[in-house]
């Protein structure tokens, strides 16, 4: 407490990262929400992540590596792990997945089948331990312009919280660590700045807030 009774605001000037002489391996599993679609390079969450850590401890070096691209499901992101076939190196990673599989209106019970198997190829690729993967709420896009002239934006919502609902159950049955964004990005229309030039992506202020949720989890993973 202070001499005026007040707690003091903690700050991200607590977070720290033990100096590691060999480079820190970040991969990034999703989407157009991983790959950044619509921002710069430097932009996507992924990198502002990498950098984030970067600046807590300038005596490490990160790699990122990013599989994910715009309009992959859940099917296409299994099959492309299984063609670059990444190897098992990995510090961290994020995985972030399942709006094209609503946006395409492919059966619930796929997600269902696909996003635990997802899970399993990520925990993989950080050595075997469950405790190196973070698992990212999906964006809900009926909070931009397109989301509001495209079918029923409240049908989107309540199907996009179907998918996390799942997702956040599975991350907690098996002690995974599961991080909300999804309200940020429900901030769009209120807030024009979240959403990117295309009216339709989170924007490089969107994906700041995301890194923001996700620094504190991600540094404590990596101790």
């Amino acid at each position: 407490m202070t001499e005026s009774g007040t707690t003091p605001t903690p700050t991200n000037h607590a977070l720290q990262i033990p100096s590691r002489s060999e480079t820190i391996n970040y991969l990034a599993l999703g989407d157009s929400y991983t790959i950044g679609e619509s921002v710069c390079e430097t932009c996507r969450f992924p990198e502002q992540l990498k950098t984030a850590l970067k600046n807590l401890n300038f005596q490490n070096n990160f790699s990122l590596d990013i599989i994910a691209r715009t309009g992959w499901t859940t099917t296409n992101l299994i099959s492309a792990i299984e063609s670059n076939k990444p190897t098992e190196k990995y510090d961290l990673v994020t995985l972030l997945i399942g709006v094209n599989n609503q946006y395409q209106n492919i059966s619930f019970s796929i997600y269902e089948k696909e996003f635990p198997e997802l899970v399993t190829k990520a925990i993989s690729l950080v050595k075997g331990d469950k405790n190196k993967l973070i698992v990212v709420s999906i964006p809900d896009y009926a909070y931009t312009p397109f989301g509001q002239n495209y079918g029923n934006p409240s049908t989107i919502s309540s199907e996009i919280d179907r998918y996390n609902a799942f997702a956040k159950s599975y991350c907690e049955a098996y002690a995974i660590s599961y991080i909300n964004i999804t309200d940020i990005t429900r901030q769009g229309l209120n807030n024009t700045g979240l959403v990117a030039n295309d009216g339709l992506h989170p924007s490089k202020e969107a994906y700041s807030l995301f890194v923001q949720r996700l620094l504190p989890k991600a540094v404590a993973l990596l101790q």
